[in-house]
């Protein structure tokens, strides 16, 4: 048997290998990431486990062993789960780590934004001395209406700290009921009405078929002028080039951007010299514990597969 890590960003893969070497796969891992890199090595791989590398209808065709692809995340926009599932490979995720990382991310993202912590370092570190931004850029949670795009679990975690903030809360999230949304302190809406009552709007949906390009150009129209967006969900959930020309315009106050499409923003983007933007790079689920449970986790679903065993986090209907 082969376990086979495409592609990772840890310093080492001693906790996968501890859990899979006792199975008696050979265990191979690398950086492929490209469709030429990854075709020829799954090949003969009874389990695939991935980071970041695209695993097209292609790649997962060439697969001739696969009992299971394990993605390190809870998202799994990077394979193709049609084809997985046409093929009879069950793909599984790791849905219930780094929620509370993300969930403070978010919040420091909104603190950041609303308290103009990174403009005010800035102007300091260049030797001025007082508030770097007008008064009415600087604002409480409290007098804020934040909307929630997804109530899942990261989205409920943001929820409530964003109650112990005071501020106004409304959340779309179509298969949520709305009893169970105004259970947890906010009111649910349909997207119009998050679009145009939010002074912040915040994004916790996964990237799928119905999400992606979910805020474009019309959606930005749609907002409050000044409005400040958060997404520490997926890049391709916003239109790129609508992003930047909001900001550009002033009809988009500022954003907060853990992801964008592509990754890496590339070297030169409007985006990453814009003094009301904060950007960081796809980090927002870090911390020890996390990423230790993810990779745990990963790793003995995959051992689970290898054993013939069902495997607990299948998203893909097998």
């Amino acid at each position: 048997m082969k376990a086979l890590v495409t592609d990772f960003t840890f310093p080492n893969l001693e906790v996968e290998e501890a859990i899979l070497r006792p199975t008696g796969a050979e265990f191979v891992s690398g950086q492929y990431r490209t469709r030429e890199q990854l075709l020829p090595v799954v090949v003969d791989a009874d389990v695939v486990i991935t980071q970041f590398a695209s695993l097209t209808a292609e790649v997962i065709g060439a697969m001739s062993k696969a009992k299971a692809i394990v993605r390190y995340g809870i998202g799994v926009d990077n394979i193709d789960l049609d084809a997985a599932k046409a093929k009879g490979i069950p793909v599984a995720n790791v849905p219930d780590y780094c929620i509370d990382e993300v969930a403070d991310h978010t919040l420091a993202f909104m603190l950041g934004l609303t308290r103009q912590v990174v403009s005010n370092c800035v102007s300091l570190r260049a030797g001025k001395w007082g508030l770097a931004t007008p008064f009415d850029e600087m604002c409480p949670l409290r007098d804020r209406v934040v909307g929630v795009v997804g109530f899942g679990r990261i989205g409920r975690e943001v929820v409530a700290r964003l109650r112990a903030f005071k501020a106004k809360v409304i959340v779309f999230d179509p298969v949520v009921a709305a009893k169970d949304i105004e259970a947890a302190g906010a009111t649910a809406a349909d997207l119009a009405t998050v679009l145009a009552k939010s002074d912040i709007l915040t994004l916790h949906c996964p990237s799928n078929a119905k999400t992606r390009g979910l805020i474009g150009s019309d959606q930005f129209k749609q907002m409050r002028k000044g409005a400040l967006l958060v997404n520490v969900a997926r890049g391709d959930i916003v239109d790129p080039n609508a992003l930047t020309s909001a900001l550009q315009s002033g009809h988009l106050g500022g954003a907060a951007l853990d992801v964008f499409n592509p990754e890496p923003i590339p070297t030169g983007h409007p985006i990453l010299s814009m003094s009301n933007v904060i950007v960081a790079s796809h980090v927002a689920s870090v911390s020890g514990p996390a990423v230790h449970k993810l990779r745990e986790t990963v790793a003995l679903q995959a051992a689970m597969a290898l054993r013939g065993e069902r495997m607990p986090n299948i998203v893909n209907g097998l």
